[in-house]
């Protein structure tokens, strides 16, 4: 496994910050329809696998087409949805997967494992990763990769999800990238 740290890129401002990182993973969730093929390319460039955030890149639909779309007209790596139908198309896209899942509660960190067995996703990213009980836990119940992101603010808080089962960490902060 290469770097375990994921950029979270939220604005364009951060892409400068990623061409001297070390990482290789960036989840991208700015930019708009009109944008995103120039960012991919730049990312691309950099060696970059580009995951977009369908739910946070504005002009994107959040259905089958879109995920064509952007599969077939940009070539990004994948996508990142908390919707299990994206998750099918991305599959019938030929494109990977994460599915996002929030823990504000038990019944949302239940819902959330059962759609992941359903849907089926290549990576499973749980927010916030500052949980380390219920990293261990999700861990042991998804059977897939686990990125954890999500108000991690310090080098502790990174490790200690890791320690606790986390595959991958994503984090917007580009200090945190090198």
């Amino acid at each position: 496994m290469g770097s375990p740290i994921i950029a979270s890129i939220t604005n364009e401002e951060q892409l400068s910050h990623v061409w001297s990182a070390s990482l290789s993973r960036v989840i991208l969730m700015t930019g708009d329809i009109t944008t995103l093929g120039d960012i991919v390319r730049q990312l691309h460039s950099m060696d970059k696998q580009v995951y977009v955030h369908m739910e946070m890149v504005n002009g994107l639909g959040r259905d089958a087409s879109a995920v064509h779309y952007i599969a077939r007209e940009f070539g990004v790596d994948g996508i990142v949805t908390t919707k299990s139908h994206i998750i099918a198309a991305a599959k019938q896209a030929g494109i990977r997967s994460i599915q996002r899942v929030f823990a504000i509660d038990t019944a949302a960190v239940e819902t959330g494992i059962r759609l992941t067995g359903t849907s089926k996703p290549d990576e499973v990213e749980l927010m916030p990763g500052l949980m380390p009980r219920i990293i261990r836990e999700v861990k042991a119940k998804v059977n897939r990769p686990l990125i954890v992101g999500g108000l991690i603010r310090y080098e502790e808080e990174i490790q200690e999800a890791l320690d606790s089962g986390a595959d991958y960490v994503s984090v917007g902060h580009p200090s945190f990238w090198t």
